[in-house]
């Protein structure tokens, strides 16, 4: 098969290791992780907008990398051609290879902040896309002396206390490895936030399997939601994760 594969850059590293592994002809196009900032609907039609470039003609079917992420996949709509998507609420779930291994982890740990080699060397959004953040377009990217201007000092204090600990919910970092590590530098930076921030670190063994039978194309059912011609991307809100609906005409 020739196929089409639409990724987050936060697997970057991971999908050119699995593409280069796989028997079908696969072209990738990386989006930026800072689509998730712009909000649901905004961030459907950056990745809508990727696959219309798309010349459909040329492809067997659209790879989507990426979980339903709040949303984000929720609306996305196939043309002529058939849409593949994992059944993952965000990207751990691929990190990890399937929905039960990220639900038996998330069961016994609380509060995790999770990194990976993607997470870590493409964090800084482009500019463009800052400027479009739910952040920065209600204004929660302001400095101390601006909420002081906007808001008044007390009311500045409280809000900047609250806007500048993103973080104050987790106690953990796990660093999920995924084999396509250079070294050991990526681990060890992690480990060291940990520290620096006063949290617990642990280290789970990350699993290419899903992402493999992604661009392999072996598509279970249970794994996988194909999205036939005329239809659309809807969250299924049951562990199904994501469905399919007829678009009206």
């Amino acid at each position: 098969m020739r196929l089409k594969l639409i990724s987050c850059e936060v697997f970057y590293r991971e999908a050119c290791f699995v593409v280069a592994r796989s028997r079908n002809t696969i072209d990738i196009e990386f989006l930026p992780k800072g689509l998730h900032d712009l909000g649901a609907c905004r961030m459907q039609a950056r990745i809508q907008e990727a696959f219309d470039r798309v010349e459909e003609s040329r492809y067997d079917a659209i790879l989507f990398a990426y979980g339903l992420c709040n949303n984000g996949l929720a609306g996305l709509t196939a043309r002529t051609i058939p849409l593949v998507l994992p059944r993952a609420h965000d990207c751990i779930t691929l990190f990890l290879g399937s929905r039960q291994r990220y639900f038996a982890y998330f069961d016994t740990n609380s509060g995790v902040y999770f990194r990976t080699t993607g997470w870590m060397e493409r964090g800084e959004n482009p500019e463009e896309l800052n400027q479009l953040s739910i952040r920065r377009m209600n204004g929660l990217d302001l400095s101390y002396e601006e909420m002081v201007a906007k808001y008044g000092e007390d009311n500045a204090g409280y809000l900047y206390g609250l806007l500048s600990d993103e973080t104050r919910n987790y106690n953990q970092l796990t660093f999920i490895p995924m084999g396509v590590e250079p070294d050991g530098s990526f681990e060890q930076s992690a480990r060291e936030e940990a520290a620096r921030r006063g949290w617990q670190f642990d280290r789970v063994a990350g699993d290419l399997s899903l992402l493999q039978r992604l661009v392999d194309g072996i598509w279970d059912e249970s794994e996988f939601l194909i999205v036939p011609p005329g239809h659309r991307v809807v969250a299924s809100y049951d562990e199904g994760i994501v469905a399919t609906e007829a678009i009206s005409v």
